[in-house]
């Protein structure tokens, strides 16, 4: 497939903006779920709001330790790791499928090719047989349900396969972005954008025609981790390691619009359940392999000013990297990368706990979660 480059026209965003907003209604891709709330499109994952398709679903924190080759399962009740189990190699995310009734252990298996995908079922708390698939650093899962997205980092492509098998679609390459790995979706479900870390830039995929839309260059010193749409759709707000705050992007007009600092190392990106807020974890490191007790800690933002309002340290320092809210939003879980810990932050005074677990613990998440359907990684839910 054809790969355009540079920012995607003036004409394109104009006819995506008239596109998507019929008066109230938003006009969205056939099979995705209706947006509910125009002006929030995290309302149906506000706390309580919890689909009888997890009903039964143990109340876990569900832990990927990279160097170890294992997942750690904590009780969110006593704070305590209950069960731990080995799955393949490196693995690096913990994701809910669409239809909320797996999880997904993503093991990319650095440097070999033996990239496998682990299922949980949340009802037990017990992994299955791994199934063979090519680098699963991260994984998504389309609006409508009917593929889940593999993000293989170091192909540069981007593998869609069917969302319960996980048997090849097919594949759209990204040839353009050197290090794909975090991604989000337009409030309709017609494009997706996704971070390419060692290229600091973004690339925007077409998903009606699955094509590359173009790529849009962040900054000369940029390394670009995790995206998270506002919620009214209108702003992406992306993080970047190496600048130490997120870059706000016109998702419509791809083209950067704003910049916010917020501390060392700007990782991963957490909407509060109400939609009011979002916890940004800042790594402690601009470096992709950093160290103990670094400078970490979390900052809040307010989604109506885009400004800073909080910030939560970490006593002795850490590396706060990936996570997920808690179902009801009064914690939010995160991996401490290089400190071989999980913290859970209080979210209302930003108070920290610490939970010892495997080597070099990634992306977490928190099971059940409040929402209809997933998008994938962490637990990106709408």
């Amino acid at each position: 497939m054809p790969e355009p480059s540079g920012h995607a026209g003036p004409g394109a965003a104009a006819q995506e903006a008239a596109s998507r907003v019929a008066g109230e209604r938003i006009d969205t891709v056939p099979g995705m779920p209706p947006v509910v709330d125009p002006h929030n499109l995290y309302s149906e994952a506000a706390a309580g709001k919890l689909s009888p398709a997890v009903a039964g679903a143990l109340p876990r924190v569900y832990v990927p330790n990279v160097r170890s080759n294992d997942v750690y399962v904590i009780d969110p009740a006593t704070y305590k790791v209950v069960d731990k189990f080995k799955v393949g190699l490196s693995p690096q995310h913990v994701v809910p499928s669409w239809d909320l009734k797996t999880l997904w252990v993503a093991n990319n298996a650095e440097g070999t090719n033996r990239g496998s995908l682990t299922p949980i079922d949340p009802t037990t708390g017990k992994p299955g047989p791994a199934v063979p698939v090519a680098d699963p650093y991260n994984m998504y899962f389309t609006p409508d349900g009917k593929s889940a997205i593999v993000v293989a980092e170091s192909l540069k492509r981007l593998d869609f396969r069917d969302p319960h098998t996980m048997a090849l679609q097919f594949s759209v390459p990204v040839s353009g972005c050197a290090g794909v790995n975090h991604a989000d979706f337009a409030i309709d479900g017609r494009y997706a954008i996704f971070t390419c870390e060692f290229d600091g830039s973004l690339v925007k995929i077409d998903m009606v025609d699955h094509k590359v839309m173009g790529y849009l260059k962040l900054a000369k010193r940029s390394m670009p981790q995790d995206i998270r749409i506002s919620p009214d759709g209108k702003v992406f707000y992306v993080a970047d390691m190496m600048a130490d705050g997120v870059h706000l992007i016109d998702g419509d007009s791809f083209r950067k619009i704003g910049f916010v600092r917020t501390g060392v190392g700007t990782h991963g990106l957490y909407p509060s359940r109400d939609a009011t807020k979002l916890y940004i974890s800042n790594r402690g490191s601009n470096m992709v392999h950093g160290h103990t007790k670094g400078k970490g800690s979390v900052s809040v933002l307010d989604f109506a000013t885009r400004k800073v309002i909080a910030t939560w340290p970490i006593p002795g320092g850490g590396s706060p990297d990936m996570g997920n809210v808690s179902a009801d939003g009064k914690v939010l879980w995160l991996s401490g990368r290089f400190d071989d810990v999980v913290y859970a932050f209080d979210t209302t005074t930003g108070a920290v706990r610490k939970i010892r677990v495997g080597m070099e613990p990634h992306g977490l998440t928190v099971w059940p979660q409040p929402g209809r359907y997933s998008l994938g990684h962490t637990g990106n839910m709408r």
